[in-house]
């Protein structure tokens, strides 16, 4: 079901490709109905030094997606396989 999808952006403020992951998300997961959150890595040691050569990165149902670019039907087809 859709209300079980989560999409989740790793990023850090001032990351301009962080901006651009964004609005591909915030369009992707209003238009699927789906649900998105951010997580900013500089506030996670972990996730920090796990994904900070990375950013931004999507992760769907905490499994990692994209980083650097969001490929917008990339992103709408795996969510589509989740259905």
């Amino acid at each position: 079901m859709a209300d079980e999808i989560m999409i989740t952006l790793l990023g850090k403020p001032g990351c301009h490709l962080c901006d651009d992951a964004r609005a591909v998300i915030e369009r992707v997961a209003g238009d699927l109905g789906v649900a998105w959150e951010e997580r900013d890595i500089t506030r996670s040691e972990a996730d920090y030094e796990r994904y900070w050569e990375q950013i931004p990165v999507t992760l769907v149902n905490g499994v990692q997606h994209d980083f650097w670019r969001v490929d917008e039907g990339r992103l709408r087809a795996a969510i589509g396989k989740l259905r």
